[in-house]
Parts: C-alpha cells; sequence; structure tokens
C-alpha cells in the first residue's frame, strides 16, 4: 500500500514506521471529566523535536498522549462522528507540538481549496486548536492547517469573535493518502503569553468535514466551540522563551505619484523596526520605529446611503495585537457575543460601533482619510495577576493639508477578572490625532458570563459608562449603557440593549456617529434543529428591533424591526428572508444622492417617512466550486420605491486560483428624483506555491466614480520573514461623462524579517 503525501510518493519502510508509531506502547489519554462536562488531561514533555512537515514518521509521536474521544457538535451534538479522529500531543521545553490523522472514507471528498497562506479556511476541512493558556475562559488563540498545510491563526477578543489580522508566528504542515489526511503544528512558547506558575491551560480541538457540515469537537456545550467552552490540559512546567525578544527590520521602497495639474512624483527609500519583547511570560511591549503601513490589506469599499458615518475595521498589525485587551463596554460586539452571531439585523453598523472610546483607525489618518505619518508607536499589554493591562503611546507626525500639529496619543485599559467567567475594566485616552485640541476620556466597565446554566445555556450582561472632556465642550458629554442577552446557539435565544450618548460626548480616539440619541435593540427567536438524514439542518425564526430617539425631545430619529427566516441544509446552504418596517425621521432635507455640479442631486426634503421592505437570499456552501451570496431587497423607500439586486460569487476551479465577483445595483425611484447605485468588486487570487502568492483587487462605484487597482505580490519563505510587492492605482471620473482619468499611483517593495532570540 503506497504512502502519499504532498513530498511525493513514501515507500513502503515509511509506512511500516507510521504503523509502528500509531500501534505500539502508546500513550493513552488518561482523561477526567468534570460535573460541567469538561475533560482534563496531562500532556507529557519530552526532549525531541518532530519534524514539521505533515509526514508522522518521527518515533517521537508514539511517546505522545493520544486524544481520540471526539463527538459531533454539528448536526447531531455529541453523536458519533462520521470518520474517526487521532489527536496526538507533547510538549518540549519551547514549544507545543499537536499531530493529527484524520480518517476518510474516500479521500478525494477533502474539501481543500486553499493553497494561499494566510488566507481564511471557511471553504476547507480543517483542524483548530482553541488555546487559552491564562485558563480563565475569556479569551485565547486559535490555530488552524487544512490539508494543504495552509496555516490561518487568530486572536479571540471575546468568546466568540476573533481578530483573523493577528499574525502569530508557528510552524504547521499536512499531507494525505488513501486512509485521510494528516497534520503537525509546532506552537512555540514565545509567540502566545501564559502564566508561567500555571501548569495548566484551556484547549480544545475541532475537526471541520466541509462536504456534509460536519463538525467534531473535543469539548462543546450548546454547539459551541470556543475558550469558554474547552478542556484542560496540564502538567505544562519548565516552559521557555528564550530572551522573549523579536526584531523586525523591514525596508520599504517606494515610488509614488499624483496626477495633476499639479503632479508631483517622489521616490523614497525607507527603514523600518518594530521590536516585540517579553518582560515576562504574561506582559508583553512592542516598539514600532518610523511605521509604514504600505503593505496593509485596502478596505472594502462601502457606498452610504444613510445620514451616519460607515466604519472600518482595523488592518494594521501594530494596532491589532493584543487588541481584545482594549475593546469596551461590548460596544460594536467587541466584549462577550452580544447575540449577534444569529443576529439583530435591525441594529445599522454605525449604530452598533457608536460611542466606542478606542478606534485605532483615528489614528494615523486625516478627517479626509488620507494618511498621516506615525514616527513612533510603543505598546504594552498582557497580565498582571487577574489583571488584563494595555498601554498604547503613539506619536503622530503634523498634517499640513489639514493644519493639525503633531501630537502624542495615549490609551490606558485594565480588566480585572471577577467571578468565574466575568470582568471589571477601566479605560482612559488622551489627545486628538484628527486635531489640534485637548481630549480625554475616562471609563468603566463591567460584563458578565454564564456558560454554565442548565441546558447548555448562557446568560450575559454588560453595563458601562464613560465621560469625554474636550476643549471648547461643557457638559452632557458622557455615553453609558447595558445589556443582557442569551445567545444561543439552538432552541430560544435573544437579547435587549440600551445606549445613551450625550450631546457633547466626543471620544477624539473613537468613534462616534451620532451623540444626542438614545437606542433600544431588542431581538428574540428559536433555532430548532431537525432530525438527521434528511435536506435541511435547522429552521430560524426570529424578531429583531431597534430604535433611536433624541435625548433632548425624545422624538424618534430612526427605527426598524421586523422577522427573519433562515433555513439551513446540510451541506452549509441557506436560505434565508427577512420583512422590515422602517421609520426615518428627517429634521432637515438630506442629500441622499449628490451630483458633482450640485445640478443633480437627490435631496429628500425633511419628514416623518414609514416604509416597508422585503428581503430574500441564497448562500451557498463555501466548500463548493462556486460558493456565494445572491440576494434581493425591494419594497418602499421613505416615500417611493427601491429594488436592490445583489450577487456575490467566488468560483475555485483549482486551489491554485480563486476568483471572486461581487455586483450590488440599487434601483432608487423617489418623487424628487430616480437615480440608481452601483458597487462593483473583482477580486482574483493566485497561490503559485503555499509561500508564493498573488492577489489583485478592482472596485469602482458610480456615486464616487472613482476607481481603484490593489496588486499584492506576496512571498513568506516561513512564517515571520516576508516580502511584498504592492501597487495602488487609482482613477476617477469626476464629470460622469464616463472617461477616467488617473489620479494617483504608488508602488512599494517591502521586506521584513523576524529575528527571534
Amino acid at each position: 500500500m503506497p504512502f502519499f503525501s504532498k513530498h511525493g510518493k513514501r515507500p513502503i519502510s515509511t509506512l511500516f514506521v507510521v504503523l509502528v508509531i500509531f500501534s505500539a506502547n502508546q500513550a493513552l489519554a488518561q482523561i477526567t471529566i468534570g460535573s460541567d462536562g469538561g475533560k482534563s488531561i496531562e500532556i507529557p514533555r519530552l526532549t525531541e523535536a518532530a519534524r514539521i512537515d505533515g509526514v508522522l514518521d518521527d518515533p517521537v509521536w508514539s511517546q505522545a498522549l493520544l486524544i481520540d474521544d471526539f463527538h459531533q457538535y454539528e448536526p447531531v451534538e455529541y453523536a458519533a462522528p462520521s470518520q474517526k479522529s487521532e489527536i496526538r500531543i507533547y510538549y518540549t521545553d519551547d514549544a507545543l507540538y499537536i499531530a493529527h490523522h484524520f480518517w476518510e472514507d474516500d479521500p478525494d471528498l477533502i474539501s481543500a481549496n486553499i493553497l494561499r497562506q494566510g488566507q481564511g479556511l471557511q471553504s476547507d476541512d480543517i483542524l483548530a486548536v482553541i488555546l487559552d493558556p491564562y485558563l480563565d475562559r475569556r479569551n485565547g488563540y486559535r490555530f488552524e492547517v487544512n490539508a494543504n498545510g495552509v496555516r490561518w491563526e487568530g486572536l479571540f477578543q471575546n468568546i466568540s469573535e476573533v481578530e483573523a489580522s493577528w499574525d502569530g508566528i508557528w510552524q504547521a504542515d499536512a499531507s494525505r493518502d488513501e486512509t485521510g489526511w494528516y497534520g503537525e503544528m509546532r506552537i512555540p512558547f514565545q509567540t502566545i503569553s501564559f502564566n508561567p506558575d500555571s501548569d495548566s491551560w484551556g484547549i480544545n480541538f475541532s475537526r471541520s468535514i466541509r462536504r456534509g457540515n460536519e463538525s467534531i469537537a473535543w469539548v462543546s456545550r450548546n454547539r459551541q466551540v470556543n475558550p469558554g467552552i474547552a478542556g484542560t490540559i496540564t502538567g505544562l512546567k519548565g516552559l521557555q522563551q528564550g530572551a522573549g525578544l523579536d526584531i523586525v527590520p523591514s525596508m520599504v521602497m517606494r515610488q509614488e505619484r499624483v496626477a495633476g495639474p499639479p503632479g508631483t512624483s517622489d521616490i523614497s527609500f525607507e527603514p523600518q523596526i518594530d521590536l516585540f519583547y517579553k518582560i515576562t511570560p504574561q506582559l508583553n511591549v512592542a516598539l514600532t520605529v518610523n511605521t509604514d503601513f504600505s503593505a496593509t490589506e485596502v478596505d472594502s469599499r462601502q457606498v452610504n446611503l444613510t445620514r451616519f458615518n460607515l466604519f472600518f475595521p482595523e488592518k494594521r498589525d501594530f494596532f491589532i495585537r493584543d487588541s481584545d485587551i482594549f475593546e469596551f463596554g461590548q460596544i460594536g460586539g467587541g466584549g462577550f457575543d452580544s447575540g449577534r452571531g444569529s443576529g439583530n439585523t435591525a441594529i445599522p453598523s454605525s449604530a452598533s460601533q457608536n460611542a466606542r472610546p478606542f478606534f485605532s483607525r483615528r489614528i494615523g489618518l486625516s478627517t479626509s482619510g488620507s494618511p498621516v505619518d506615525i514616527n513612533a508607536g510603543v505598546k504594552v499589554s498582557g497580565r498582571v495577576g487577574n489583571w488584563n493591562v494595555g498601554s498604547l503611546v503613539v506619536s503622530q507626525d503634523e498634517d499640513p493639508a489639514t493644519g493639525v500639529d503633531a501630537q502624542e496619543v495615549f490609551v490606558g485599559r485594565a480588566v480585572l477578572n471577577v467571578l468565574s467567567e466575568s470582568q471589571l475594566g477601566v479605560i482612559a485616552t488622551s489627545g486628538d490625532p484628527q486635531s489640534s485640541k485637548d481630549n480625554s476620556v475616562l471609563g468603566m466597565d463591567f460584563r458578565y458570563r454564564n456558560s454554565r446554566l442548565s441546558g447548555g445555556k448562557i446568560l450575559q450582561g454588560v453595563l458601562f459608562y464613560q465621560q469625554s472632556d474636550t476643549e471648547g465642550k461643557t457638559g452632557d458629554d458622557a455615553s453609558w449603557g447595558f445589556g443582557i442577552s442569551s445567545p444561543n446557539n439552538q432552541g430560544l435565544r435573544g437579547g435587549y440593549e440600551y445606549k445613551r450618548v450625550e450631546q457633547n460626548f466626543d471620544p477624539a480616539v473613537g468613534f462616534v456617529s451620532l451623540t444626542d440619541m438614545e437606542d433600544h435593540a431588542l431581538d428574540f427567536g428559536y433555532r430548532h434543529f431537525l432530525r438527521p438524514g434528511g435536506y435541511l439542518r435547522s429552521i430560524y425564526v426570529g424578531f429583531e428591533g431597534y430604535e433611536s430617539r433624541n435625548l433632548s425631545d425624545k422624538k424618534v430619529i430612526s427605527s426598524n424591526k421586523g422577522i427573519r427566516i433562515s433555513n439551513n441544509n446540510n451541506t452549509g446552504d441557506v436560505v434565508f428572508v427577512r420583512l422590515m418596517e422602517s421609520r426615518e425621521v428627517l429634521r432637515r432635507n438630506f442629500t441622499i444622492n449628490r451630483s458633482s455640479d450640485g445640478k443633480r442631486s437627490v435631496v429628500l426634503p425633511s419628514g416623518d417617512y414609514v416604509f416597508n421592505e422585503y428581503m430574500v437570499g441564497l448562500q451557498l456552501g463555501n466548500q463548493r466550486r462556486v460558493s456565494g451570496l445572491i440576494s434581493s431587497r425591494f419594497g418602499d423607500y421613505y416615500d417611493g420605491t427601491q429594488f436592490q439586486r445583489s450577487a456575490r460569487l467566488n468560483w475555485r476551479p483549482t486551489r491554485q486560483y480563486d476568483i471572486g465577483v461581487s455586483y450590488t445595483e440599487t434601483d432608487i425611484e423617489l418623487p424628487v428624483g430616480d437615480f440608481t447605485v452601483r458597487l462593483f468588486t473583482l477580486d482574483t487570487k493566485i497561490a503559485f506555491s503555499s509561500t508564493i502568492s498573488w492577489s489583485n483587487l478592482l472596485q469602482y462605484d458610480n456615486v464616487s466614480e472613482v476607481m481603484g487597482f490593489n496588486s499584492r505580490l506576496h512571498w513568506i519563505p516561513e512564517a515571520g520573514r516576508q516580502a511584498f510587492l504592492v501597487l495602488n492605482y487609482g482613477l476617477a471620473d469626476p464629470d460622469k461623462d464616463n472617461t477616467f482619468h488617473t489620479t494617483n499611483s504608488d508602488l512599494s517593495l517591502k521586506f521584513s524579517y523576524t529575528f527571534r532570540f
């Protein structure tokens, strides 16, 4: 019987070694099961480091601990898995080693679509490892690998949300044969933070089999797998992190051109250095000098048809590291899961994020969105006893275009772990990166969570208060709120939230979309799982509501309420229907569509508008060659009508190619004028190998009449070492005569290399 891997054919002698390893002198897991269903095991400490090639032919694996007591959590929780799974685990003085053998009846059905390192693996069969090194059941790390040996890692911002932009240095590889697929991981202790005085960590393992939408876990509850629902590994002693120092020098060569008149052209060479040092195994300090973000992925374009500011997520690595510590008050879902996983889609995105005291996108960007140089930044974050602590100081250069002086921005955060799963915290900010006025914010929050209720149910709540101090503003400068929810994955779920933002509340390092307001959000629903074996898996029916009012006169600003129904099948497809009644009260005329000359702008007159809309859609499972979302939204719109057609499709002909097309067209007919909004995106990814990839993104909308092109050639010879060749090219048609002119272009070549000590 030949043994195949992605490295080519293996001789029968190699297979014999593997069979010996998996059959002789196995270290069986001595599992202790607690009263709450949690599991505890002691793992061995060994001296030999396995070679990470995905083949599992190193004799050391025969001494590792074997874990094979897995169960389904989707579609039927605690049912026997359809495929056999085995995991082996041990540690040396400097790293945690994990290997797996996942049997598969038909290896041709293994989903392995992604070959590009760092790309999301939602379409693939994977092993996911969740680590909670502090064993506090509140946060942690997630490491994934697919059958191509592609790595993906994320940082839990809270119990359920993962920050996918976090980059950790670790190793993984995988291979396949006629029995299934294998994988190996090495997670250095220097990559993660932990308590050296504790020999116990939280851990969980999850396997995804995409073709049948089956999920398998070691520990689960309420069909959930996260740091709050995990097992425990013990016996971790004498862990070493070396000197705990990472030095990451980078070199950037850039050519920038701005079209004229007057046109400009500039060629520059800029060195940059980042230092990451572990003061203790729990406390990290990061220093960045002459910071450059040229290799950061560009934002997805949005078209704003509302009266409120848009929210764009952070993508810059320096700000993302330990970003979970800085989350406050569950605002924007950044605390414990508020129930938006199954959703309250009635809450506008800007309202969900409103009143965040800290939003790092305000640093290094002007009010117009153009970059402002960051001279240096330092961040200290981690653990001290039962405290999570974080402080950030950034020196931002002056911005001659807006007249904003150079200044330092400070953010400090401290969170005390209380009870078994809850947190009590404070936050303070100082500085205004987009003006020269003095500004500061001080706030407190309490986040409660109990995932140990009978029947696997979850109860959680939040209470926060914050106040700003802004030069030129006096009084009415506070924001506070509270909420309670039960975000269960099956059966009844729901929640209620209240938020108040006074007129002069101004978090200059945060995000505000609207002040002088209070809002209420309520959602409840029921998810029913059908008997296994049929076409449908589950049905969700829920009510969603949201309302915002002015504080000054208590009059409605806007509201949404409706019903959503969704059906999930056993291959990952979703059909959904939403019926929504909306109300918008315009106190002044609102320009909903603006032309370049102002003569063809569409202006809605002030008034009280109530309208109904309907939405139907089909989402195809990510494992398919063609996947994506097709939806239609139609009905009344203010005192007119709208009809929106939207499609987002991905085609993966092979694992090397990934082509995505997104198009949304919205026809709006109003008594004051008709207009059509179009948004188009073309996204292509080519993986020449697991270390070299080329991605291209073309975006266009007919509101701004701006077309942007981003092209990135990315080389990752190994974790912590990479090079980028990035081209950004912009075109615009300000006269809307279908003639585009170049506005700007820049070409950057960036190298970075991590020296780890």
